[in-house]
């Protein structure tokens, strides 16, 4: 069955052909969704929040963009919902940026680092972070987009950029020493 095809048939609310979209997108958008969540089971919440919206909205499709980033981009604001502003202003990182912060003195350190521990990191860092470090690097929004998906100024997305790739730093370095 064609990308048009199927949308049609999740138009006219056909369950053969919204199990085939879910089949066909899920696991790409799985990993959208981990991304952004704090453990496996918040993922697949937000996965199962994200596509029945897709579903609910689904009309809305002007098919002037690829069908898979317009599913992409109901996940990522589904996941920026679950992990609004007020949830990460009160979070506290214990990590402050002082003025003697400077890049790595080992850049043999990232080469040795690998996607999957690279991803637990991110993962691991405070929501706030780890969302502004998602939209900003991964998905390619700029801090002014970024700033009115989140109702932010756009230099709170660019420090809390900044934070999160400090900390990320400081993770790395961390892990290398205890490789060693």
């Amino acid at each position: 069955m064609t990308e048009d095809e199927l949308i049609k048939g999740c138009i006219q609310d056909e369950a053969a052909c919204q199990k085939e979209v879910f089949n066909r997108y899920a696991s790409r958008m799985l990993g959208v969704c981990q991304r952004y969540a704090r453990n496996s089971s918040d993922a697949e919440d937000i996965l199962q929040d994200a596509f029945i919206k897709v579903f609910n909205k689904i009309g809305q499709f002007k098919s002037e963009g690829s069908f898979e980033g317009w599913i992409r981009r109901i996940v990522v604001n589904t996941a920026i919902k679950k992990y609004s502003l007020i949830r990460y202003q009160k979070e506290l990182s214990g990590y402050e940026i002082t003025e003697h912060a400077h890049q790595a003195e080992d850049a043999s350190a990232y080469s040795h680092i690998t996607e999957k521990d690279l991803l637990a990191l991110i993962n691991a860092l405070p929501d706030g972070y780890r969302l502004i470090f998602n939209l900003y690097v991964i998905e390619g929004y700029q801090h002014d987009e970024i700033a009115a998906l989140l109702g932010i100024q756009a230099g709170t997305s660019r420090s809390q950029l900044v934070k999160a790739r400090l900390m990320l730093q400081k993770q790395i370095l961390a892990l290398q020493k205890v490789a060693v």
